[in-house]
């Protein structure tokens, strides 16, 4: 792996740009690099993403939340033109976050993301797209989300790797995904794919109406988890089904067990939207 270092975060305008100027798979490997760089935590900022995701206030990170720090490096990697496939139009199938250590007390991080593991799939191929979290200690924090094209070609088999379904869950709660939400995760995320901000700008890309951020739910999902969960040595795998249409209701379904559960979040007439589980680091 070789890591290209970058004086500061990516600015998303120009990135945008060439996503929506790119809308063809130019090939079928992977670039061989990686993109970092160091970041500050801002205050005012962790706070806006708290109140759109539902996290009461803490001296601990979101457990969520280094996704956000990541976002313009992720972006620079899947737009750049070593990457074969085009950002608009890929399918973000799962995500999983490992919290080594608690999110406390954190300020100056190093925010690394690559994309490895190409494989077939039954509608094309998919990959991973990997983000590391590092503090003056070592890695505090890592993802991976995996991520599908479709229309590519591989050659080899494809392997079916989705989560099973979660055993006897109880309903924890639940709550409105109001038709505002992808313009409000937008805004502090950062991410403005056309698909979650209106229904218009939805029907471009074949959607009936704007759907929620698959990591919105994730996010809000832990937000209302919440003291359920430790605030570290926990891997948090979630797995995504049906989108979210907005405005919508789901509810969390939970086993609520302590350092190992799972979840579930439904919509209405028994829409499966996600699942996953959390367990300790392995």
């Amino acid at each position: 792996m070789q890591w290209q270092t970058l004086d500061s975060t990516p600015s998303l305008l120009p990135l945008y740009w060439r996503a929506a100027l790119k809308r063809k798979i130019t090939g079928s490997t992977l670039p061989e690099h990686g993109l970092r760089c160091r970041v500050s935590v801002n205050p005012r900022a962790i706070a806006a993403y708290r109140k759109v995701c539902g996290f009461a206030d803490s001296p601990m990170l979101p457990a969520t939340y280094p996704h956000i720090l990541a976002f313009g490096l992720q972006m620079q990697l899947l737009t750049d033109k070593a990457f074969p496939f085009p950002l608009l139009g890929l399918i973000h199938l799962s995500n999983r976050i490992r919290i080594h250590r608690p999110l406390g007390g954190v300020g100056d991080l190093s925010v690394g993301v690559y994309a490895h593991d190409l494989r077939p799939h039954a509608k094309g191929a998919t990959f991973e797209i990997v983000t590391v979290v590092e503090d003056a200690l070592g890695l505090l924090w890592e993802a991976e989300s995996q991520m599908l094209c479709r229309g590519v070609k591989l050659d080899g088999e494809a392997v079916d790797n989705t989560l099973q379904v979660p055993g006897p869950t109880i309903e924890l709660t639940r709550w409105k995904a109001p038709a505002d939400i992808g313009r409000r995760y937008a805004r502090v995320s950062g991410d403005y794919n056309p698909i979650h901000l209106s229904a218009p700008t939805a029907k471009l890309f074949g959607f009936p109406q704007a759907i929620a951020h698959g990591l919105w739910n994730k996010a809000r999902t832990l937000a209302a988890l919440g003291e359920h969960l430790p605030v570290a040595n926990i891997e948090i795998e979630v797995e995504f089904k049906k989108p979210v249409r907005l405005p919508g209701e789901v509810v969390l379904m939970s086993s609520a067990a302590g350092s190992s559960g799972e979840l579930e979040l439904n919509g209405t007439g028994d829409i499966q939207h996600m699942l996953g589980k959390w367990r300790p680091i392995a």
